[in-house]
């Protein structure tokens, strides 16, 4: 049985996190799916019980898909959940660089590898930063979010 971990914010998830999900779960036994706070991405829109949420909700159909939160390094998770790899999602060239460098970095200190998936690219403009920015000045992301994030987010914003 093959396990992987695919870590992020997710604040919130929209359909490019979905797709990597999806794609994973067809390619490996299982997936786990880990929020984290990021505190190089600033204050966050949501808490971690609410991404916990719309995660849970957002990946309801896969059942070979599991959702949990953590804060701490990501290969100490992955060690933990018993994961075989790590797996990121890549939008654009910019993704990749950084990305190599800590899935490199993963690699030296835990043994853990990475694996990268390419998003399709009709979802590889979607970032959740844009997605808050177009909410919160009334415009609508429902085609590109789950439903139950675009609920969550006209919430916040009173849209």
């Amino acid at each position: 049985m093959t396990r992987v971990l695919y870590p992020g914010s997710f604040d919130p998830i929209h359909n490019g996190h979905l797709e990597i999900i999806a794609t994973a779960s067809r390619l490996f036994d299982e997936v786990i799916v880990a929020a984290m706070r990021n505190p190089q991405k600033g204050e966050p829109l949501f808490s971690l019980d609410e991404r916990r949420e719309m995660l849970e909700e957002s990946v309801a159909h896969l059942p070979n898909v599991k959702v949990t939160m953590f804060a701490s390094l990501v290969v100490d998770l992955a060690k933990e959940m018993g994961a075989d790899f790590i797996v990121k999602g890549l939008r654009a060239v910019s993704d990749f660089e950084s990305e190599l460098q800590m899935a490199q970095m993963n690699q030296k200190i835990s043994g853990v590898d990475t694996l990268f998936i390419p998003s399709a690219s009709g979802n590889s403009f979607l970032a959740s930063k844009l997605l808050r920015e177009i909410t919160r000045f009334g415009g609508d992301v429902t085609p590109m979010v789950p439903s139950a994030v675009a609920k969550r987010l006209q919430e916040k914003y009173g849209s």
